[in-house]
């Protein structure tokens, strides 16, 4: 059988998940409905296509620079192999990303089937969108482009949709495409869901990867020549594989549907959709988490520290501290370390405008947490003044930092938990608990940890700036350049 290659789309901001979700912490990589984050829940239930005659490759992810690392760790934490992990250099939508899944899958002579799915989507029953996959995975093998669409129980305005042909043989469970059409009005919606051959687009593809790059030859040959430059002038870098930056930036920016699938049922390719109904959700915005969520007799759907007094229908989640509510209605509060939101369900979509001021502001809030994951670990700033900065900073096992000098601050570290391996000049000495070290401004410096178990150290920086940029890396573990 056809070797089957699971790629997902792991690009997007969440927005109006705000504040949880961040530029480089977005909502993929939270753990909203359960112990493992969205994107980790969509890599097992790629994993768990695997069955007797199937070959599964491991899995691609089409992700960018940024989150490169979280999405080797989360895979990791999780025992799922990452075959290659395709870094683009700038967003230019999911009609790039797949071309550029489908030209890495055809390295070596390979045509594998492409099972490509989004890395934010929440889906309650496995077992359910297994079986809909399997039948996806046979149909594509077969030269067809397949594309799963959700049972629809709403008149739902948000999405896109895809008709099926009439007179279809209802035991088919892979249906002929007839149409896609774009997001509905409220009265276009309740037609479609009252019509019963509609379903919502969920923008999940399977396909051949040739099957894939004839198709954008036919319909946007100029993304695939773009994508095809980008793709001959990469790096490659263990499981991370980069495209040219400045080729990749070139290509035009669009989507699967709109390059493609929009097209190609007129243009007479053989387009088939097999149906899902496994409690779907993209959950792109508050209400959307509220509805998966488990919930008391009120309705209250609580996450963390939280206490409710005379509240119905609202959605509390505390990250750093108690939150209490009391004698509210259709609320979503919202609670971290350094930011709380408190909107309407009703309003919860427009949370992105907040998102757009912060950006517009160039407010850290905007794109970080206050606590940051790196590859060897990570920091929280914990207290910020005039000249000053606290950070609590956490370091793998085996784990080091760049070596580093900063032109503007001077650090303190006290080792609270662990050893620490300081290099600082052309010192290196060993610390343990309740042992501190200095390091001067200017001064050429690592940190490493060579114990067994997490490093755990209280920075205090002192100078000018304490911007992050006052970075000048000299050496890494991680192919990180000079920042």
């Amino acid at each position: 059988m056809t070797p089957v290659l699971p790629v997902i789309l792991c690009g997007g901001s969440g927005s109006r998940l705000w504040p949880l979700s961040r530029a480089g912490f977005p909502k993929q990589f939270l753990c909203l409905t359960g112990a493992e984050s969205l994107f980790q829940q969509a890599a097992r239930r790629l994993q768990a296509l695997a069955r007797d005659g199937l070959t599964l490759l491991p899995m691609s992810i089409v992700t960018n620079e940024a989150h490169r690392f979280l999405t080797q760790e989360q895979l990791r934490e999780i025992a799922v192999p990452l075959g290659a992990a395709l870094l683009e250099p700038v967003g230019r939508n999911t009609a790039a990303a797949l071309t550029l899944a489908a030209l890495a899958a055809q390295e070596n002579g390979a045509d594998p089937v492409l099972v490509v799915t989004p890395a934010d989507q929440n889906i309650q029953h496995t077992a359910v969108f297994v079986a809909a996959m399997h039948c996806a995975i046979d149909a594509a093998a077969d030269g067809a482009i397949v594309t799963l669409g959700i049972v629809p129980n709403r008149p739902e305005t948000g999405y896109g949709y895809i008709r099926v042909r009439a007179n279809q043989n209802a035991a088919s469970a892979a249906q002929r495409v007839a149409q896609f059409v774009e997001k509905p009005n409220a009265q276009t919606a309740q037609a479609y869901l009252d019509a019963g051959d509609y379903f919502w687009n969920a923008g999940m593809f399977v396909v051949r990867a040739s099957v894939w790059l004839q198709a954008i030859q036919q319909f946007r040959e100029d993304i695939l020549l773009a994508t095809q430059r980008a793709w001959s002038g990469r790096r490659i870098d263990s499981q991370f594989v980069r495209p040219d930056a400045e080729a990749f930036a070139a290509i035009p920016s669009e989507s699967i549907d709109y390059a493609v699938m929009e097209h190609a049922p007129a243009a007479g390719l053989e387009v088939k959709m097999v149906a899902l109904d496994a409690g779907w959700s993209d959950l792109g915005a508050w209400d959307a988490v509220w509805d998966v969520l488990p919930k008391d007799a009120a309705g209250n759907a609580q996450f963390g520290d939280v206490m409710l007094s005379n509240t119905r229908n609202t959605m509390v989640h505390a990250s750093d501290r108690l939150v209490a509510v009391v004698g509210t209605d259709d609320l979503v509060v919202i609670e971290t370390a350094d930011a709380v939101l408190v909107a309407s369900q009703r309003n919860s979509q427009e949370v992105k405008h907040i998102v757009q001021a912060l950006e517009a502001a160039a407010r850290e809030e905007y794109a970080l947490h206050r606590k940051v994951h790196r590859p060897w670990g990570w920091y929280d700033s914990i207290d910020v003044g005039e000249r000053f900065k606290v950070k609590r900073i956490q370091v793998k096992p085996g784990a080091s930092l760049s070596l580093q000098k900063h032109q503007h601050r001077a650090e303190h570290w006290v080792v609270v938990r662990g050893e620490a391996e300081v290099t600082c000049g052309e010192r290196t000495e060993r610390l343990v608990e309740n042992q501190a070290t200095y390091i001067p401004q200017g001064a050429v410096h690592r940190l490493a940890n060579p114990g067994k178990i997490p490093l755990e150290i209280i920075e205090v920086q002192s100078g000018a700036y304490l911007g992050e940029d006052d970075i000048e890396r000299l050496a890494d573990d991680y192919g990180r350049g000079t920042k």
